[in-house]
């Protein structure tokens, strides 16, 4: 009886790589993921998805797609940042599975093939999680540290800790992702929320080989995790409605108070300080919730322009 053929056997890897003004990054990230590509003995295509750079980033990778016909480019109308260039490589991928990965080398390649390996058993989702981070400051570990514990703790979705847009996705996760239209792009957020079978592969994340991050990486953190809680949760104006009917309650326990006070003691004085406090108080927190709507409203407002995501001047697929 003849064996039944394996579906991990043969398949299609797409690695999908963002990149903006990384001149000195692609030869050696190439030298170090083709060598993966040829480890793991699978077709592959590997894409740059280039937010247009003011260096020689594009003419690097045209060299490079001369010498490996595997290399594709996907090239922006003009600068969308991260998140857009990420999901233009992974919604235009063939692969039968789909890897993201900065170009920095701090994701080392080779831990693409752990994440190979944990799909074969059966995973859709397939995230690198980081054990520690050589070569950053203790203010942005710290920073990353608590950021995904805040988000999940808003959030109504589970993103795990420790991760970044680092990680593998099958066929079927990316056909999902497909049919969310919202502007705002949180890759990993919305990983998370199509679900199915996701596992972790834990890695020592590595310090920058060649320069530095052409992306404003903190900056970038915080608008990620601004759209981590205000795109998957609306925990936050809940909070608010709790938080206002609290101060309600307290302003008019504070009113009575204040009048018993008055009826009993003709000679009590007002006071002033007292009463600045409250209404320097009030006045922030009427500003801070004016501002968790406008959060609110203006994703709305994005999302009902309808307009594209993302806008491709070219895509060379090097055939």
């Amino acid at each position: 009886m003849a064996k039944k053929k394996n579906v991990y056997d043969k398949y299609k890897l797409s690695v999908v790589v963002p990149v903006y003004n990384e001149e000195n990054g692609i030869k050696p990230f190439l030298v170090r993921t083709e060598a993966v590509m040829k480890q793991l003995g699978c077709d592959y295509e590997i894409i740059f998805s280039l937010d247009p750079s003011t260096d020689r980033t594009y003419e690097v990778i045209k060299e490079n797609m001369e010498r490996n016909r595997n290399i594709k480019l996907i090239t922006m109308s003009r600068r969308f940042r991260q998140a857009a260039a990420t999901m233009a490589g992974v919604l235009n991928c063939t692969g039968d599975i789909c890897v993201v990965i900065d170009v920095d080398l701090q994701d080392p390649p080779e831990v693409i093939i752990d994440l190979v390996n944990k799909w074969k058993e059966g995973y859709d989702v397939v995230y690198a999680q980081r054990i520690d981070r050589q070569g950053e400051t203790k203010i942005r570990k710290i920073i990353d540290l608590t950021a995904y514990r805040v988000i999940n703790f808003l959030s109504s979705v589970e993103i795990p800790v420790d991760t970044a847009d680092f990680r593998l996705i099958n066929r079927r996760v990316i056909e999902e992702i497909r049919k969310m239209p919202e502007t705002n792009m949180f890759f990993r957020g919305m990983v998370s929320y199509v679900g199915f079978k996701q596992a972790a592969v834990r890695y020592h994340r590595e310090a920058r080989e060649a320069d530095v991050s052409k992306y404003n990486r903190l900056w970038g953190e915080f608008r990620m995790g601004f759209h981590g809680i205000f795109c998957f949760s609306s925990k936050p104006l809940e909070y608010v409605t709790f938080l206002g009917g609290f101060m309600t309650a307290f302003g008019t326990l504070l009113g009575m108070i204040h009048g018993i006070r008055r009826l009993c003691d003709d000679r009590e004085e007002s006071d002033n300080a007292g009463i600045v406090s409250l209404i320097w108080f009030m006045g922030g927190l009427v500003v801070f919730v004016c501002g968790l709507l406008g959060e609110y409203i203006t994703r709305i407002y994005d999302d009902v322009k309808g307009r594209q995501r993302f806008i491709i001047d070219e895509f060379d697929e090097n055939e």
